[in-house]
């Protein structure tokens, strides 16, 4: 590929003339030398990284010096180091190979017919956390294959997203709608979120009991969310109803609300990884394997997309 530099040239006083342009060819291959070059600092090394000859290495740094009409490199019989246009050009140089890589890869994917689009709803710091390791390794695995993410998108109404179609993945925790098939991924316990001057905050477990006269916050009924569901399943087993101060949509604010001293939350036990200021987590006696979290899909999903993204799921992430 060329990367084509159009110059015009100077044009004589009195001339009527249309000006000529002078084209410089600029190949893809000349980022990629400086770009050796300019991380190994060193014509030799970067020579030997590329798998050419010195020489030839050399020619192609002085061609796009010329190019580009720079000086790139500063050379001492001792040692080699960038100019200030070198350090300028390095970032885009580095994008544009990042950018080529990316087109190979998507490339030689399309070849073997894996590409297309997965839409994936999750909701939750667990769905956070189950994501973000899935993205990476579906980028990394299957180049051609995108994920569309929806957070936000919790248990309950994740499933029925999944049954009529509206989403391909989701979080979601058993049992599901007939159709849907899951992977289960572990037992979520649940704990309780304070305010760091609470004066429950300083124990190392609480009970559902000792929070009776609490202001809760939780998140919207209409969500589906399964951590809702715990929370108030717990309370009517301690013979009391949740007073709810607040709902938030999400958990970092949920969260942000507990360290503002609005009240106290139900959240996962992976939600500890959160920072916030004012917030202390505590162990809830009655927080024990609360609900299963999974992975669903509708299983008679055709997309062949979704189903390298199962195989990535079954291997990355063992079936509880």
């Amino acid at each position: 590929m060329d990367i084509f530099i159009n110059e015009a040239s100077a044009i004589d006083e009195g001339s009527f003339a249309a000006p000529r342009r002078k084209v410089h060819r600029m190949e893809l291959r000349h980022f990629a030398a400086f770009t050796a070059v300019a991380q190994e600092l060193h014509f030799g090394r970067a020579a030997e990284t590329l798998h050419i000859a010195q020489p030839a290495l050399s020619q192609m740094i002085r061609s796009l010096e010329k190019d580009m009409g720079v000086q790139l490199f500063e050379r001492t019989t001792r040692r080699v180091r960038l100019t200030s246009s070198g350090e300028a050009l390095l970032e885009p140089a580095q994008a544009i190979q990042a950018q080529v890589d990316g087109a190979r890869r998507i490339a030689r994917a399309a070849q073997e017919g894996v590409v297309g689009r997965v839409k994936i709803g999750f909701g939750g710091t667990s769905g956070y956390s189950i994501l973000s390791r899935l993205s990476r390794e579906v980028a990394h695995r299957q180049p051609g294959i995108s994920l569309e993410l929806h957070p936000q998108t919790y248990s309950g109404e994740a499933a029925l997203a999944i049954r009529d179609g509206r989403m391909d993945l989701a979080v979601v925790s058993p049992p599901s709608p007939a159709g849907i098939d899951v992977h289960a991924i572990r037992q979520e316990r649940v704990m309780v979120a304070l305010p760091t001057d609470h004066e429950l905050a300083d124990k190392e477990i609480v009970s559902m009991t000792d929070l009776v006269d609490q202001p809760f916050i939780s998140y919207a009924p209409s969500h589906g969310s399964q951590v809702r569901e715990v929370m108030m399943r717990l309370a009517d087993e301690a013979g009391f109803l949740p007073h709810i101060m607040q709902e938030a949509p999400d958990p970092y604010s949920l969260l942000a609300l507990v360290g503002a001293q609005v009240g106290i939350a139900i959240v996962v036990e992976s939600s500890d990884h959160i920072h916030i200021d004012g917030v202390t987590y505590v162990r809830l006696a009655e927080g024990g394997d609360a609900f299963t979290l999974a992975l669903g899909w509708r299983r008679n999903n055709p997309s062949e997309a979704l189903a390298r993204v199962i195989e990535v799921v079954r291997e990355i992430l063992p079936e509880a």
